[in-house]
Protein backbone atom coordinates (compact mmCIF):
# COMPACT_ATOMS: atom_id res chain seq x y z
CA UNK A 1 0.00 0.00 0.00
CA UNK A 2 1.09 3.43 -0.42
CA UNK A 3 2.83 5.19 2.70
CA UNK A 4 0.21 6.39 4.91
CA UNK A 5 -3.00 4.36 3.71
CA UNK A 6 -3.77 2.09 6.43
CA UNK A 7 -7.16 0.26 4.62
CA UNK A 8 -8.70 0.43 1.37
CA UNK A 9 -12.16 -0.77 0.37
CA UNK A 10 -12.03 -1.29 -3.46
CA UNK A 11 -15.23 -2.52 -3.46
CA UNK A 12 -16.49 -2.54 -7.30
CA UNK A 13 -19.73 -3.76 -6.49
CA UNK A 14 -23.47 -2.00 -6.39
CA UNK A 15 -25.43 -0.90 -3.29
CA UNK A 16 -29.00 -1.08 -3.28
CA UNK A 17 -29.54 1.18 -4.90
CA UNK A 18 -27.61 0.47 -7.94
CA UNK A 19 -24.85 2.67 -7.76
CA UNK A 20 -21.81 2.22 -8.09
CA UNK A 21 -19.88 1.87 -4.24
CA UNK A 22 -16.76 4.08 -4.18
CA UNK A 23 -13.22 3.31 -3.29
CA UNK A 24 -12.53 4.44 0.57
CA UNK A 25 -9.23 4.90 1.73
CA UNK A 26 -8.34 4.80 5.36
CA UNK A 27 -4.79 6.76 6.01
CA UNK A 28 -3.53 9.22 8.80
CA UNK A 29 -4.20 12.54 8.96
CA UNK A 30 -1.36 15.15 8.31
CA UNK A 31 -1.55 18.67 9.17
CA UNK A 32 -2.93 19.61 5.88
CA UNK A 33 -6.43 17.88 6.69
CA UNK A 34 -6.91 19.90 9.82
CA UNK A 35 -9.54 22.17 7.63
CA UNK A 36 -11.56 19.04 5.87
CA UNK A 37 -11.36 17.21 9.00
CA UNK A 38 -12.95 20.24 11.00
CA UNK A 39 -15.76 20.35 8.15
CA UNK A 40 -16.67 17.45 8.64
CA UNK A 41 -16.74 17.69 12.26
CA UNK A 42 -19.08 20.93 12.55
CA UNK A 43 -21.23 19.36 9.73
CA UNK A 44 -21.62 15.93 12.16
CA UNK A 45 -22.12 17.77 14.93
CA UNK A 46 -25.17 20.14 13.60
CA UNK A 47 -26.83 16.64 11.56
CA UNK A 48 -26.04 14.28 14.63
CA UNK A 49 -26.52 16.38 17.79
CA UNK A 50 -29.64 18.41 16.14
CA UNK A 51 -32.80 18.65 18.93
CA UNK A 52 -30.16 17.03 21.92
CA UNK A 53 -27.58 19.22 21.81
CA UNK A 54 -29.14 23.15 21.64
CA UNK A 55 -29.27 25.17 18.19
CA UNK A 56 -26.96 27.88 19.41
CA UNK A 57 -24.29 26.21 20.56
CA UNK A 58 -24.38 24.48 17.17
CA UNK A 59 -25.03 27.37 15.09
CA UNK A 60 -22.20 28.94 17.10
CA UNK A 61 -18.93 25.67 16.24
CA UNK A 62 -16.64 27.68 13.72
CA UNK A 63 -14.75 26.10 10.88
CA UNK A 64 -11.93 28.36 11.69
CA UNK A 65 -11.75 27.27 15.24
CA UNK A 66 -11.55 24.00 14.52
CA UNK A 67 -8.99 24.00 11.85
CA UNK A 68 -6.68 25.73 14.08
CA UNK A 69 -7.29 22.28 16.56
CA UNK A 70 -7.09 19.99 14.47
CA UNK A 71 -4.12 21.52 13.25
CA UNK A 72 -2.39 21.08 16.55
CA UNK A 73 -3.97 17.95 17.98
CA UNK A 74 -2.57 15.92 14.59
CA UNK A 75 0.77 17.02 15.56
CA UNK A 76 0.44 15.94 19.55
CA UNK A 77 2.62 12.64 20.15
CA UNK A 78 0.37 9.67 21.06
CA UNK A 79 -2.63 10.15 19.51
CA UNK A 80 -3.85 8.96 16.13
CA UNK A 81 -6.03 10.90 13.89
CA UNK A 82 -7.19 9.28 11.08
CA UNK A 83 -9.39 10.09 7.65
CA UNK A 84 -11.21 8.10 5.48
CA UNK A 85 -11.45 10.03 1.87
CA UNK A 86 -12.79 8.74 -1.98
CA UNK A 87 -11.47 10.45 -4.70
CA UNK A 88 -15.09 12.69 -5.31
CA UNK A 89 -15.08 14.03 -2.11
CA UNK A 90 -12.55 13.97 -0.38
CA UNK A 91 -12.36 13.47 3.32
CA UNK A 92 -15.63 12.08 4.23
CA UNK A 93 -14.87 10.93 8.20
CA UNK A 94 -12.19 10.66 10.96
CA UNK A 95 -11.36 9.13 13.87
CA UNK A 96 -9.03 10.17 16.83
CA UNK A 97 -7.92 8.56 20.17
CA UNK A 98 -4.78 8.21 22.38
CA UNK A 99 -4.34 7.03 26.00
CA UNK A 100 -7.54 6.58 28.02
CA UNK A 101 -8.47 10.43 29.65
CA UNK A 102 -9.76 9.73 32.89
CA UNK A 103 -6.60 7.78 34.69
CA UNK A 104 -8.70 4.61 34.96
CA UNK A 105 -5.94 1.72 35.07
CA UNK A 106 -8.77 -0.63 33.18
CA UNK A 107 -8.69 0.48 30.20
CA UNK A 108 -5.43 1.99 28.66
CA UNK A 109 -6.33 3.74 25.25
CA UNK A 110 -9.79 5.73 24.07
CA UNK A 111 -11.63 6.27 21.12
CA UNK A 112 -12.15 10.16 21.15
CA UNK A 113 -14.15 10.69 17.97
CA UNK A 114 -15.77 9.29 15.17
CA UNK A 115 -17.30 11.41 12.96
CA UNK A 116 -18.67 11.07 9.13
CA UNK A 117 -20.55 13.21 7.00
CA UNK A 118 -24.19 12.46 7.24
CA UNK A 119 -24.52 11.49 3.55
CA UNK A 120 -21.97 8.25 3.57
CA UNK A 121 -22.75 6.79 6.90
CA UNK A 122 -24.50 3.45 6.94
CA UNK A 123 -21.96 2.33 4.39
CA UNK A 124 -19.36 0.66 6.54
CA UNK A 125 -16.89 3.90 6.13
CA UNK A 126 -17.34 3.81 10.23
CA UNK A 127 -16.25 0.08 10.81
CA UNK A 128 -13.34 0.78 8.00
CA UNK A 129 -12.52 3.76 10.92
CA UNK A 130 -12.80 1.81 14.21
CA UNK A 131 -10.67 -1.19 12.99
CA UNK A 132 -7.73 0.59 11.39
CA UNK A 133 -7.74 2.78 14.68
CA UNK A 134 -8.04 -0.53 16.35
CA UNK A 135 -5.22 -2.09 14.50
CA UNK A 136 -3.22 0.54 15.23
CA UNK A 137 -3.30 -0.16 18.96
CA UNK A 138 -2.82 -3.38 18.50
CA UNK A 139 0.74 -2.60 17.07
CA UNK A 140 1.64 -1.12 20.14
CA UNK A 141 0.17 -3.70 22.56
CA UNK A 142 -2.46 -1.21 23.41
CA UNK A 143 -5.64 -4.01 24.11
CA UNK A 144 -8.11 -2.34 26.08
CA UNK A 145 -10.18 0.20 24.73
CA UNK A 146 -13.25 2.59 25.31
CA UNK A 147 -15.03 4.78 23.57
CA UNK A 148 -17.55 7.58 25.13
CA UNK A 149 -20.80 8.50 23.55
CA UNK A 150 -23.92 10.44 24.69
CA UNK A 151 -26.76 8.26 25.19
CA UNK A 152 -29.15 10.21 23.09
CA UNK A 153 -26.58 9.56 19.94
CA UNK A 154 -28.74 7.65 17.91
CA UNK A 155 -25.80 5.68 16.28
CA UNK A 156 -24.28 4.59 19.68
CA UNK A 157 -25.71 1.27 18.71
CA UNK A 158 -22.77 0.92 15.91
CA UNK A 159 -20.45 0.38 18.66
CA UNK A 160 -22.51 -2.34 20.35
CA UNK A 161 -22.35 -3.70 16.80
CA UNK A 162 -18.85 -3.75 16.69
CA UNK A 163 -18.95 -5.63 19.86
CA UNK A 164 -18.52 -3.04 22.32
CA UNK A 165 -19.67 -3.83 26.09
CA UNK A 166 -21.49 -1.07 28.13
CA UNK A 167 -19.09 -0.21 30.99
CA UNK A 168 -20.06 3.45 32.41
CA UNK A 169 -22.17 6.08 32.77
CA UNK A 170 -21.44 9.83 33.69
CA UNK A 171 -23.01 13.09 33.03
CA UNK A 172 -21.74 16.23 30.74
CA UNK A 173 -23.02 19.46 29.86
CA UNK A 174 -22.83 20.97 26.53
CA UNK A 175 -24.06 24.34 25.42
CA UNK A 176 -26.26 24.83 28.21
CA UNK A 177 -28.04 21.23 28.12
CA UNK A 178 -26.88 18.73 30.94
CA UNK A 179 -26.35 15.11 28.84
CA UNK A 180 -25.71 12.02 29.84
CA UNK A 181 -22.42 9.64 28.03
CA UNK A 182 -22.63 6.37 28.27
CA UNK A 183 -18.93 3.84 27.49
CA UNK A 184 -18.60 0.97 25.54
CA UNK A 185 -15.50 -0.82 26.08
CA UNK A 186 -13.26 -3.64 24.10
CA UNK A 187 -11.11 -5.51 26.20
CA UNK A 188 -9.40 -7.28 23.13
CA UNK A 189 -8.64 -4.76 19.94
CA UNK A 190 -7.75 -7.27 18.24
CA UNK A 191 -10.98 -8.93 17.82
CA UNK A 192 -11.98 -5.76 15.52
CA UNK A 193 -8.90 -6.35 13.28
CA UNK A 194 -9.81 -9.15 10.55
CA UNK A 195 -7.34 -11.69 10.04
CA UNK A 196 -4.55 -11.18 7.02
CA UNK A 197 -6.80 -13.21 4.07
CA UNK A 198 -4.59 -15.81 2.21
CA UNK A 199 -2.84 -15.05 -0.74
Amino acid sequence: MAHGILSMNADDGADAGGERRRQVVVRRAVPRDAAAIARVYVESWRTTYAGIIPAAYLDRLSRERQTRGWRRQIGVPGNVTLVAEVPEAGVIGFANGGPERSGNRNWFAELYVLYLLDAHQRHGVGRQLVTAFAAQLADIGLLRMLVWVLAENPARGFYQSLGGQLIGERFTEVGGAKLTEVAYGWRDVRLLVPAPQAI
